[in-house]
């Protein structure tokens, strides 16, 4: 298939640049696959709309914090240094990053900040990161957590960097802390309010936590001219016990919330079809486009997708599981959405499918 089925045109007022003022208050855009009927109306309504199209659905989450990952800091020749923190090795103090200006920084470059840290260059890998040692007396993420930045996606413009209201809004409700480690927040949970999750709760929809640490991959477009020619990135994914259960009961329809969520089921469902004991850790490597069939789950909270993205594969393939329709589909209900000025990314709003 073409990428060009995946493009769409976006006006760039289109773009949220800032949450809604509750969490809740963002629009919903629901689609009922069954009789392709669309509905319309807010997050906060998401219990009656569930109880007629899925009730009683389970839902699965994805409870990663993002990390702030951004650090800046000096060479020790002299020099800004920004260094992005990617993923931790076994030895928990070397880190995988993205350094700038990174010619500047080859083997053996130190860069830290006075009395908080210091780091050496390790090693490069061909595709441009560092493996970077860390000498602090805090862990990584503390270390982030003390002198980091949010990582905000380039769409969001902050010229002075992550505001207030980003450090309280990009991270879901129930991101856990001891889990703070993913570069991008799953947005379709942004949504969720501590007040509507306990409703949602009362009306018989328990949640499942699972964790996926969303890499940076989750923006990388698809430069091939056919997608299935695309490399799919891959991201390290955790399901504990409970959850490994829930997933196996067909008791309940099951409900994924967001996309990183839907694709490490999608993933662990290939590598483990059986509820043995215990937590399992995997890697998320799937890749699901059109005509893909082989969905767990029966229904689907998303945003609204890049264009070229491999997200858009994904969703339009959950449309009509078998089918190629559900990229002209998709299509429509996106040209619906701007005709009614829903707004779009990690910030905008949302659509359910069932």
């Amino acid at each position: 298939m073409k990428i060009e089925h995946f493009d769409y045109f976006l006006p760039k007022e289109s773009i949220a640049q800032h949450p809604s003022q509750r969490r809740d208050a963002s629009r919903l855009m629901v689609v009922n696959r069954r009789t392709q009927a669309v509905m319309h109306g807010h997050f906060r309504e998401l219990p009656e709309f569930l109880a007629t199209l899925a009730p009683g659905a389970a839902m699965f989450r994805n409870t990663v914090r993002v990390l702030k990952a951004r650090l800046k800091a000096q060479r020790s020749q002299g020099g800004a240094v920004e260094c992005f923190l990617l993923r931790p090795t076994q030895d928990t103090q070397s880190w995988w990053c993205l350094l700038r200006p990174g010619k500047k920084l080859p083997v053996g470059a130190c860069f830290g900040v006075e009395d908080i840290f210091s780091a050496k260059v390790l090693e490069k890998s061909l595709c441009g990161e560092a493996l970077v040692r860390f000498e602090t007396s805090l862990s990584v993420p503390q270390l982030a957590a003390q002198i980091g930045e949010l990582p905000l996606p380039p769409y969001i413009e902050r010229p002075q960097g992550p505001s207030v209201e980003d450090e309280l809004r990009y991270n879901t409700v129930y991101a856990q802390a001891d889990k703070t480690r993913a570069v991008a927040a799953p947005t379709a949970g942004l949504h969720f309010t501590p007040e509507l999750i306990r409703t949602l709760e009362d009306k018989g929809h328990p949640f499942y936590n699972l964790t996926l640490d969303v890499g940076l991959g989750t923006f990388a477009p698809i430069q091939s001219a056919h997608i299935e020619d695309h490399t799919i990135h891959i991201e390290p994914y955790e399901i504990p016990q409970a959850t490994r259960l829930a997933l196996h009961s067909t008791q309940r329809p099951r409900l994924a919330v967001g996309t990183t969520t839907l694709r490490s089921l999608e993933s662990y469902h290939r590598q483990t079809p059986q509820p043995e004991p215990g937590d399992y850790h995997g890697q998320a490597g799937i890749y699901i486009f059109p005509p893909f069939s082989a969905f767990h789950v029966e229904g689907l909270l998303t945003n609204f997708h890049l264009p070229r993205s491999t997200l858009l594969c994904l969703v339009s393939a959950f449309l009509t599981p078998g089918s190629t329709e559900g990229v002209s589909w998709l299509q429509a209900l996106y040209a619906e959405a701007l005709s009614l000025d829903y707004r779009f990314y990690s910030y905008g709003d949302a659509m359910l499918i069932v």
